[in-house]
């Protein structure tokens, strides 16, 4: 939507002098400098999707696996082709640092939930590199937080548990982690921003195996209401998929609703195009 140079600028602008304006309570100025608008929109944006989309989505991938995971690849695939674009000239340089890129990421989409100590030290510490993350294109911090073996710990002890502690320590992790690596992103952008693009849409195509629609689920683990869910999986062909689980791979419905991901984010490439040369 061509806003993301526009948000690392104002998470990046969150800064001690922004803190010392709160603390004068010169509310104006700090709203002026944090770019306060656009950060509540696209908060109000994120809040919106969240309450109105969260049970549709678990209630999708629930009965509808194939078709949906199918949905988002398409979404990831013509997302890093519109991330290629931005790059100006290419080179050695640029290709190997696209192929960087995907090995890494495709290389973490290979990792198994490790076990990590639940200290509220390692919490921070988790809230930190997750929440980097999820400023980058096509990663997960959820993800990320599966395979530091944090992901079921915090969320039981913050929404079942409501461990203030864990909220605060996570948050503060989070918010750290954030504020410091928006001004390393927005560094790298500025000074190598080819080089970036290029691995960033790198980590797309490579986290692309674990949104693949056919998967084999190779472990379980028990979650904290007593249900197996999937602790470990890996992508196989159709064919394989309906060898393994005796279920129709659904080839036709994959590739109809790949196509639609495909169109929706180009639709609104031409929209966000249209509204910014208005």
């Amino acid at each position: 939507t061509g806003i993301y140079d526009e948000l690392l600028a104002s998470i990046k602008a969150i800064d001690l002098e922004a803190f010392r304006l709160l603390g004068r309570f010169e509310i104006k100025a700090l709203w002026r400098k944090v770019n306060g608008t656009f950060l509540l929109v696209l908060l109000a944006g994120l809040a919106t999707a969240w309450i109105s989309l969260a049970k549709f989505m678990i209630y999708l991938l629930k009965n509808y696996q194939i078709p949906t995971w199918s949905f988002f690849f398409g979404l990831i695939v013509i997302s890093a082709l519109l991330v290629f674009r931005e790059i100006r000239k290419w080179d050695i340089g640029r290709v190997a640092a696209t192929l960087a890129g995907t090995v890494a990421a495709y290389a973490l989409t290979l990792l198994a939930p490790t076990s990590t100590p639940d200290s509220l030290w390692f919490v921070f510490v988790a809230g930190s590199i997750a929440i980097c993350a999820m400023i980058l294109p096509g990663i997960s911090g959820a993800f990320i937080l599966l395979l530091l073996g944090k992901y079921e710990f915090i969320m039981t002890e913050i929404f079942v548990h409501y461990n203030v502690a864990v909220l605060l320590t996570f948050a503060a992790g989070c918010t750290l982690g954030l504020l410091g690596f928006s001004h390393v992103l927005t560094w790298v952008l500025k000074h190598y921003h080819d080089l970036t693009v290029a691995t960033l849409a790198g980590f797309m195509i490579g986290f692309l195996n674990k949104i693949w629609p056919w998967r084999q689920v190779l472990a379980y683990y028990t979650n904290s209401k007593g249900e197996q869910t999937v602790a470990f999986d890996q992508s196989v062909l159709p064919g394989q998929y309906m060898a393994a689980t005796g279920q129709n791979p659904q080839v036709l419905q994959s590739i109809l609703f790949a196509a639609l991901g495909v169109l929706l984010v180009v639709a609104l490439e031409k929209v966000a195009a249209s509204l910014k040369s208005k």
